[in-house]
């Protein structure tokens, strides 16, 4: 069985190992990255941009992207609310637009009607 002292020697030693190996490759994969970056024409400039990584398309700014959101928004006016066409037995409203809320397809789920529930206007 192997003790502790020797166990730190092992790692101390494979520590050793792992950084040349770290930096032999970190030679060569500065050198590929380089060749790439001349390849694809990318700079520095290039990766430190924000806009860059959120383009799509690695190595260029998102040109289109950023003219696209200086463009004038549209404002939409309120709308008035809209009357409450269906009651539930707890006081619940719907007014019939959008998906049917929970309580409504329970109910409808349970074998009652939906028209049942409808506010009755006089």
């Amino acid at each position: 069985m192997t003790n502790l002292i020797e166990i730190q020697s092992q790692i101390d030693k494979l520590q050793k190992q792992a950084n040349e190996i770290k930096s032999k490759d970190f030679n060569a994969t500065v050198k590929e990255i380089l060749t790439k970056m001349q390849a694809f024409g990318i700079t520095v400039k290039d990766l430190q941009s924000p806009k860059a990584a959120k383009s799509g398309k690695p190595g260029r700014p998102a040109k289109a992207k950023a003219a696209a959101s200086k463009a004038p928004k549209v404002v939409r006016k309120a709308s008035a609310p809209v009357a409450a066409k269906f009651r539930g037995p707890n006081g619940e409203t719907w007014s019939g637009r959008g998906l049917t809320p929970k309580w409504l397809a329970s109910l409808v789920a349970q074998g009652q009607s939906k028209e049942s529930f409808a506010v009755r206007s006089e």
